[in-house]
């Protein structure tokens, strides 16, 4: 890599106007199909729901005050092994800050991690205290958001690790902490591989759909709230996996779609916020705020990551399948022992490495005696609030859960 490739420049959000004008008339003029005789969410996300919301996306939501406030956090944008990474970068006025890399996963990016930014920076403005500070990095992962075009490299977990540990350490972080959520979790979760010497510790979040393959779990010696988690993740199994199959068989015939229809990107990633946000409310934006929602769908469609993150999980899942092959053999337990952070039996921790943390939030599947029978995870948290997009759901909790964990490890 050239010196001129290598440098990290400075980025701002600039959406032409023009591309607003395109997305709000397309909005306005869409083609709606006919309402199932039940339009409710059993088939999907309901006719009338994505009217309103779509309808609020092209006159009520303000995507100028929204890019005026991730402008605020500072931006850059640098080219690792021939990928173009954007990344937040916002440093901690506190001398004895600890650098924190975070990970977003699919439907996700660096937007999940906005209200989390301010408290991990300046924990004493938020009620914290200084000991607990970090520099915070937050990378869109490759294909996602502004680190587009998807490289020629393509995208698999432990190649995204290797460009991780490159960026902390063009940023000059010797030592720092590591935090991923769903495919994040399987990033952060090889770090300690690929850069062991600088990884301090690394907090996992959305574990269980880091291995989303095996037998359905069985309920026999669970206890009562395992069996939950056990029922919901067999039920998952069962009819909530559709999406996944799509990305990891046939991503091209999918991005048409994603990518001429700011009605389909709507509904491809609001459905899976209401499916895995915390149960406990009825609809998506009642769990995460709708103007963040809105915002992080609104960076997929600018950016076409509909499409190309659609392609990062088919070229991500046949890289897990071809390293679980490898690794076990093709029996019938093959890749379900891989250590990537999932919850069919990958002994997270089981590697010696620097300490490892779990957070569940409360509409999980992740089972500690399944993901880590012999006892090696050294914080495992269990939370009753909150589900798949903790930081956007309950960032309090998680905020909390990264100060504590990594307290003792500066």
């Amino acid at each position: 890599m050239t010196t001129e490739q290598s440098e990290i420049q400075t980025f701002r959000i600039e959406i032409p106007q023009n591309e607003l004008d395109d997305l709000r008339a397309r909005l306005l003029g869409a083609r709606w199909p006919a309402a199932p005789r039940v339009d409710d969410w059993s088939r999907g996300v309901p006719t009338g729901y994505l009217k309103e919301l779509a309808e609020y996306w092209a006159n009520g939501f303000d995507w100028r005050a929204q890019e005026a406030a991730l402008n605020e956090i500072p931006q850059f944008v640098t080219e690792i092994d021939g990928q173009r990474i954007h990344f937040f970068h916002q440093r901690s006025a506190e001398p004895d800050a600890t650098p924190l890399i975070l990970t977003h996963g699919w439907p996700g990016s660096p937007v999940e991690f906005q209200r989390l930014i301010g408290p991990l920076t300046d924990p004493v403005a938020h009620g914290g205290d200084a000991a607990d500070a970090f520099h915070v990095v937050v990378p869109s992962l490759p294909g996602y958001g502004f680190s587009n075009p998807l490289g020629e490299g393509g995208f698999n977990l432990f190649g995204v690790a290797r460009m991780w540990a490159s960026l902390m350490n063009r940023l000059g972080y010797e030592r720092y902490a590591a935090h991923g959520t769903d495919a994040g979790s399987g990033v952060a979760g090889m770090l300690p591989m690929v850069d062991a010497e600088h990884v301090i510790g690394i907090h996992l979040a959305g574990i269980s759909a880091s291995t989303p393959f095996g037998d359905p779990i069985a309920l026999d010696g669970l206890s009562a709230a395992d069996r939950v988690r056990a029922e919901r993740f067999n039920a998952l199994m069962d009819e909530g996996f559709g999406y996944l199959v799509q990305q990891m068989t046939r991503p091209q015939t999918l991005a048409y779609s994603l990518n001429d229809s700011p009605i389909g990107q709507l509904a491809w990633i609001v459905e899976k916020f209401a499916e895995w946000t915390d149960p406990a409310y009825r609809l998506p934006e009642e769990a995460v705020d709708r103007d963040q929602l809105l915002t992080n769908v609104s960076l997929y469609w600018f950016t076409g990551s509909g499409a190309s993150s659609a392609h990062a999980v088919y070229e991500g899942m046949a890289a897990w399948k071809a390293l679980a092959t490898q690794s076990w053999g093709s029996g019938d337990d093959a890749g379900q022992g891989w250590g990537d952070s999932g919850d069919r039996g990958s002994d997270v921790g089981e590697v010696a490495g620097p300490p490892t943390g779990v957070a569940v939030f409360g509409n999980e599947t992740a089972i500690k005696s399944l993901t880590d029978p012999a006892g090696k995870i050294e914080h495992w948290v269990e939370y009753e609030r909150g589900g798949h997009f903790a930081a956007m759901e309950v960032p309090d909790l998680l905020t909390a859960d990264l100060r504590t964990f990594f307290r003792p490890l500066r």
